[in-house]
């Protein structure tokens, strides 16, 4: 006989593996799918600040280790597989991957949104070593540096004044002659000495060994490259990109209901227009993607699962 989850989540990163620690806890037969390495974004991040508890240099290679090894303990499977189908409807859930078949009375997805990168020369090469995509996570790493924010839209605008907390200065690059932002956030920007303004400019090339000492910049007008590079002193640039997410929801377009972005649209308690089905983490939609409000989501979903499967 084919076997029959209580609780089937979709992703292992932080709201992931939250949701198979509180779904396993609580004595749920709990498997999770992931198609990579469990952690999802931050195992690929250097160091963590900025979760709870969090000290001696945290990585996000070890906080994702100490998750997967704690829902394996608490009794939950990770199984590696890609997603390739999934059928929601009913009382058993049917999900199909490239290795299997799989079966559950719940299904929680959390397969989380990726950043939108700029398709550079030499960005990933340095992806958590001076490019970031996220100023609340590294923006303390740059403190008395220069740094460059890429983008023209609210994020862009409001990461650049939070990380004037830290740099020296700040340089807005936008493709464009004008923002996207709100006119009050361009106000703020324009009234900040920090910041400094490049319309009509592009990053061509990212450059450095081990970490960001130049970049080539492109006027998207005239054409000229020129490159930038890092004060002797420092040695070392940031570059945050904010030019957007995208979420990993793709086979769910057709399933649950998505907002105009593409996120899962859920309520308070992580349900779905489907009964039996949570959505938890970065593929919700929501205001603050953090491993915080992640692992939030998904001890939520958990627990909300539970009581659908008691109940039914």
């Amino acid at each position: 006989m084919e076997k029959i989850y209580d609780i089937l989540i979709i992703g292992a990163g932080p709201a992931g593996l939250a949701a198979g620690i509180y779904a396993a806890r609580a004595r749920m037969s709990t498997v999770i799918i992931e198609k990579g390495v469990p952690g999802g974004q931050i195992f690929s991040t250097h160091q963590i600040a900025n979760y709870p508890g969090s000290i001696d240099d945290e990585t996000g290679p070890g906080l994702s280790k100490r998750m997967e090894k704690q829902a394996k303990e608490f009794g939950a499977e990770i199984i590696t597989d890609e997603i390739t189908e999934v059928e929601l409807e009913g009382e058993i859930k049917t999900i199909k991957g490239n290795r299997g078949s799989y079966k559950a009375k719940s299904i929680i997805i959390a397969t989380g949104a990726y950043p939108k990168t700029l398709g550079a020369a030499g960005e990933m090469e340095h992806v958590g070593a001076g490019v970031s995509y996220c100023a609340t996570c590294d923006g303390g790493f740059y403190s008395g540096l220069e740094v460059f924010v890429v983008g023209g839209g609210d994020s862009a605008l409001q990461e650049a004044l939070y990380l004037t907390r830290f740099a020296k200065k700040v340089t807005i690059l936008h493709r464009r002659k004008t923002f996207r932002g709100a006119k009050s956030l361009q106000e703020k920007v324009e009234q900040n000495e920090k910041i400094k303004v490049l319309m009509n400019t592009v990053i061509e090339e990212i450059k450095g060994e081990g970490v960001v000492e130049s970049v080539l910049l492109k006027n998207t007008v005239t054409g000229q490259i020129y490159e930038y590079k890092a004060d002797s002193k420092d040695g070392i640039l940031g570059v945050f990109v904010f030019v957007g997410y995208k979420p990993n929801s793709k086979l769910f377009e057709t399933k649950v209901d998505l907002d105009e972005w593409r996120y899962i649209k859920t309520d308070e308690k992580m349900k779905t227009n489907i009964q039996g089905v949570f959505a938890a983490g970065d593929i919700r939609s929501k205001s603050l993607r953090q491993v915080v409000t992640a692992v939030s989501d998904g001890a939520i979903a958990a627990i909300e699962a539970e009581e659908y499967i008691d109940k039914e």
